[in-house]
């Protein structure tokens, strides 16, 4: 199921191409999405990932988490939006995932602002107190109930909680949801009924869950 009409899709990802500037970042961004299509690898796309900056340099975001950061896509895109000074942790169970990313990083300028930790998103955000002013989820579907009382306590008043897959291209509407459907679903249901955050779900690409905390 596609989340929103493909050609408005088209339509706004050309006004990107038709603005995007010719440099360092934005040849490194266009390597990792043909490096994404290529290996059919997951990622959050240009048109969420402007508004993810556009969110970093809204709340002023110097302290970032990344629950789940594969080959250092999102990372990028947080890091044009970060104010002096900031940082963001990144975290994914792959080695190789973690040495592609500190090399985009690198080419794309932000390689200080960034530290990557190798292991369970889980257990690691457990070693930061925060707060933090970001807390981007993007692991495995089935643990997602469990990062929202992992998050939560580490953001600042209203700093945001954001979620990719929150709609899962229309399966969480399945009679017989899957084990990752079945997850998302407790997420996005103990999500909105938490009296932490004021929760919405951005019907943007796969569905982004934008989580503020009260």
């Amino acid at each position: 199921m596609d989340i929103t009409e493909p050609r408005l899709d088209d339509y706004m990802l050309q006004l990107i191409s038709e603005t995007s500037r010719a440099d360092g970042e934005s040849e490194v961004l266009t390597e990792m999405e043909r490096y994404a299509r290529d290996n059919d690898f997951p990622i959050i796309g240009p048109l969420v990932g402007r508004f993810l900056r556009q969110l970093a340099i809204a709340t002023e975001a110097k302290n970032v988490f990344e629950m789940g950061s594969g080959f250092g896509y999102s990372a990028i895109w947080l890091a044009g939006g970060l104010v002096e000074g900031g940082r963001i942790i990144c975290t994914d169970t792959s080695a190789e995932n973690q040495r592609k990313a500190l090399e985009y990083f690198k080419r794309a300028g932000f390689e200080s602002l960034v530290e990557f930790h190798l292991g369970d998103a889980r257990d690691i955000i457990k070693r930061f107190g925060g707060p933090f002013d970001i807390i981007l989820n993007d692991i495995d579907k089935e643990q997602y109930p469990e990062t929202i009382d992992l998050a939560i306590p580490r953001l600042r008043k209203g700093g945001l909680f954001i979620t990719d897959n929150v709609l899962w291209s229309g399966r969480i509407l399945d009679k017989d949801p899957d084990e990752s459907s079945r997850g998302i679903l407790e997420f996005n249901r103990k999500l909105f009924a938490s009296e932490e955050v004021l929760a919405s779900i951005i019907p943007i690409r796969d569905g982004l869950g934008i989580a503020v905390k009260l």
